[in-house]
This record gives C-alpha cells, sequence and structure tokens, in this order.
C-alpha cells in the first residue's frame, strides 16, 4: 500500500506541474511595459541630478543623482553626503498593489523600507528603518516638488517612548547646473 501510494503523490504532482504549465507560461510570456499605467510616472519629478540643502541649518548636504531605469520602471537613487558617506535606493512602481516601494540601503549604518504613493501632490511613503546595530522604528518620507522645480524630502521617525514623530532630515533638492 505504501508504493502505491508514493507513486499516486509522484502522478498527481507531475499532474499538477502540466495542469499549471500553460497558466504560469502565459503569465511570464505577457510584456507589458511600464507606459501603461500613468503610476510609474508618479515620482519621475524626483528624477534628476542634485545638489542638496539642509533645510535646518542651511548647509550644503551632499548631492544626488535619480535615474529612471529599466525603460522607466524604476528609479534609482545614488547619495554622496558632504561628508563623504554614501547611500543607494531602489524605488519602483507595483502595478498591482498601486504603490511605490523604496528599498534604501547606506554604508553600514541602516536600512529602510517604506511604501506608499501620492498624497495630495506628495509622495509619501511609510515603513520602518533598521539600525544595523539592532533597532528598528517606524519611518515616513515625504518628497514635494516646489514651484520652482526644486524638491523638499521630508523624513520622520517615530519615538515609542514619546508616542510622536520626529523630523529624521529636512532637505531641498535643486538641479545642478549641467
Amino acid at each position: 500500500m505504501g508504493k502505491c501510494m508514493n507513486k499516486s503523490r509522484k502522478l498527481i504532482s507531475i499532474g499538477m506541474f502540466f495542469a499549471l504549465m500553460p497558466i504560469s507560461t502565459s503569465v511570464f510570456s505577457q510584456q507589458v511595459g511600464c507606459d501603461f499605467d500613468a503610476g510609474f510616472r508618479a515620482f519621475d519629478f524626483w528624477a534628476g541630478e542634485w545638489d542638496v540643502i539642509d533645510n535646518v541649518t542651511g548647509n550644503h548636504s551632499g548631492t544626488n543623482t535619480i535615474q529612471k531605469m529599466e525603460n522607466g520602471c524604476m528609479l534609482m537613487e545614488s547619495w554622496v553626503s558632504s561628508r563623504g558617506s554614501t547611500g543607494t535606493s531602489v524605488n519602483y512602481y507595483n502595478p498591482l498593489t498601486k504603490q511605490w516601494r523604496q528599498l534604501w540601503i547606506s554604508e553600514g549604518r541602516y536600512s529602510i523600507d517604506i511604501v506608499g504613493n501620492i498624497e495630495d501632490g506628495a509622495m509619501v511613503l511609510e515603513g520602518s528603518i533598521y539600525y544595523f546595530q539592532g533597532s528598528i522604528a517606524k519611518f515616513r518620507g515625504r518628497w514635494s516638488q516646489n514651484d520652482d522645480g526644486s524638491v523638499r524630502q521630508m523624513f520622520e521617525q517615530h519615538d515609542s517612548e514619546t508616542d510622536s514623530w520626529n523630523v529624521w532630515a529636512d532637505l531641498n533638492y535643486v538641479r545642478t547646473e549641467n
């Protein structure tokens, strides 16, 4: 009886594989570009070469390059601070969830994983910041285009002890003159 059950299980598994094969083949064979959904363009205002100014101190914070990649399906961020530290993020729109996602990694200090979309004309993403020494906090970012074409980026981190949001960074992105 054991051999019969094992053989039946194998036949069922093989049958399920072939039964699902046309479905998975048709899903993978769909070639849909990123221009079919306007959601892919929602964060384009952030693309470019930027000098970044700290809105609190007025000091130059660094430079940032935001490139549209993969035929406009994602944005790649390359940050260099005025002190020489670096970071990179991948930003992409998921047409199924209708949300943008940013995955950020800095050089050994923390990572950020936030999702969201356009709210009241600004890109608003929320999630978590993961400090590599072992702590996690709620985190959110807001990017809004100013009338002069610059972009304000404001990050806030949640303080669980006071149940309040504190400004983590408030930056103004000004296009570089190339």
